[in-house]
């Protein structure tokens, strides 16, 4: 198992690019100062701000994990990532661990993340969790109790699970006094660069795509004013 370092990776993706953390700050919606914390290791990402990195700079949430060479194409059946009991890239945080899945494959279409809660009260915990998606929580281990800002806390045991909306703000508190640990399955958002991706396979070489040709037109009668009109030869 491996220590991941997003902001490392954050680091060089922005000096790759001749970024500013003002640059990646206007992207993403994360302000300069946090982001500086990020890259020099001040403070771990959440799985929400990686969300909104991966989004707002238009790559992979896994690239931010893994140093591993990664899998791009996704449309390819029958491709699979396998994890040993001493795989994963851990990321620490304050008030829980983190420890990332089958981070070698990019375009997933869910995030499957192990956690481990030690918060053991709101305050501990912070502000409450928010990100695009779905998100379904399967306790493993000793007993959480799930604070939303649409229902009252819910206590779950191991073998206990739930599923819900990801974008309603949410917190994990562990009880007692045993670990707390769950699995945690995260829906990807759709990502653009993965999404031009099929756009392209999709369109045969040489063919002009439908978008592609309404444009063209619009260009064409746009320089010439009087190109649809249709000239009447007179005769006589």
């Amino acid at each position: 198992m491996s220590t991941a370092r997003p902001g490392a990776a954050l680091k060089g993706l922005r000096k790759r690019n001749d970024w500013t953390l003002t640059d990646v700050a206007k992207r993403t919606g994360i302000p300069p100062s946090t982001l500086s914390r990020i890259e020099n290791d001040q403070i771990s990402p959440t799985y929400d701000m990686l969300v909104r990195l991966a989004q707002g700079l238009a790559i992979d949430l896994s690239q931010l994990l893994s140093d591993a060479p990664v899998e791009i194409s996704s449309e390819q059946p029958g491709r699979r990532s396998v994890n040993r009991s001493a795989d994963g890239d851990r990321v620490p945080m304050s008030n829980h661990t983190l420890r990332y899945l089958s981070t070698d494959l990019l375009n997933k279409q869910m995030t499957p993340i192990l956690c481990e809660y030690q918060a053991r009260s709101l305050d501990e915990f912070g502000p409450l969790m928010r990100h695009e998606g779905e998100e379904f929580l399967y306790v493993l281990q000793g007993e959480l109790e799930l604070h939303t800002e649409c229902y009252a806390p819910l206590v779950l045991g191991a073998g206990e699970s739930i599923y819900f909306d990801s974008r309603m703000g949410h917190a994990y508190i562990a009880r007692g006094t045993e670990p707390c640990r769950a699995l945690s399955m995260c829906t990807v958002p759709h990502h653009p660069v993965s999404e031009q991706r099929v756009k392209a396979k999709a369109t045969p070489a040489g063919a002009v795509s439908e978008s592609a040709a309404d444009k063209h037109s619009v260009e064409i009668g746009r320089r010439r004013p009087g190109a649809s009109k249709r000239r009447v030869r007179r005769t006589g």
